[in-house]
């Protein structure tokens, strides 16, 4: 199988390009940066731009993409030319955003995953089904992240909402709360509050907390290395190769969708 990667220098993509290069049954096509980065020209395999990415995508089997909502939607819009799978891992997407990767999506496989972690996609299944089963407990939710990271909350946190939100028939632009200052109001019953943490070095650490009255559930995933996002990520470019057109997740990679954990 042969991937080009987009977002190449960044740390997803040089994690990305130490996992593909350890994989037999995988070939780098192409690793592309932001046209006029100090980087093109440089590199194992050598760093092109993205302008340039059509010139790889005849050699393509699937597009991994970890750069930036704006950059992602091109590297798509390309991709779809060609009809070749494409893998985001970018984040930080707008609803508007959104909506046109689900169009796309109508005419070549696209999968779209704020988290390309193993243990996360479980977490997502799992909060479902706690939050089905307490919906009446407070539901809150606390990310941290290092001091490097633009958006916020990160796409994890923001589909932990959306997740705990739908399990309860609710729509998380309706209850969802982010961040807290205030000196003189309480919490409204129905919330689900997000609050995120940006220090240091830390790679990625998300708790959903369930509050009921004289006890707490924590449902809490920790990443030790970013090779385990670049992992899943190699594996969802190994499913989309071969899949029918359509807008899927980890879950579906995973054989998640409407299993019971």
């Amino acid at each position: 199988m042969r991937i080009t990667i987009c977002g190449a220098a960044g740390r997803m993509g040089q994690a990305i390009i130490a996992v593909a290069k350890a994989d037999p049954d995988i070939q780098i096509a192409g690793t592309l940066e932001y046209d006029g980065n100090e980087v093109i020209g440089t590199g194992d395999p050598i760093i092109a731009s993205v302008k340039d990415l059509e010139k790889f995508l005849t050699e393509t089997d699937v597009v991994i993409d970890f750069t930036n909502p704006e950059s992602a939607l091109k590297n798509l819009e390309t991709s779809k030319k060609y009809n070749v799978p494409f893998v985001i891992g970018t984040t930080g997407f707008t609803q508007e955003q959104k909506k046109i990767i689900s169009e796309i999506a109508k005419s070549v496989p696209v999968v779209f995953s704020p988290n390309m972690s193993v243990g996360v996609n479980i977490l997502f299944k799992l909060v479902e089904e706690v939050a089905k089963k307490v919906p009446d407990y407070d539901i809150e939710i606390v990310e941290l992240h290092h001091n490097k990271k633009k958006d916020s909350p990160s796409g994890t946190a923001a589909k932990l909402a959306e997740v705990a939100a739908s399990a309860l028939g609710e729509n998380i632009n309706n209850v969802g709360v982010y961040g807290r200052h205030s000196s003189n109001e309480a919490r409204e019953k129905g919330e689900i509050g997000v609050l995120s943490v940006r220090a240091g070095d830390i790679i990625g650490d998300h708790t959903v907390y369930f509050a009921g009255l004289g006890e707490r559930i924590e449902l809490t995933h920790r990443a030790h290395s970013r090779d385990t996002f670049a992992a899943g990520a190699v594996r969802a470019a190994k499913w989309a190769v071969g899949q029918k057109p359509g807008l899927y997740d980890m879950s579906n990679v995973l054989s998640l969708k409407g299993s019971a954990i």
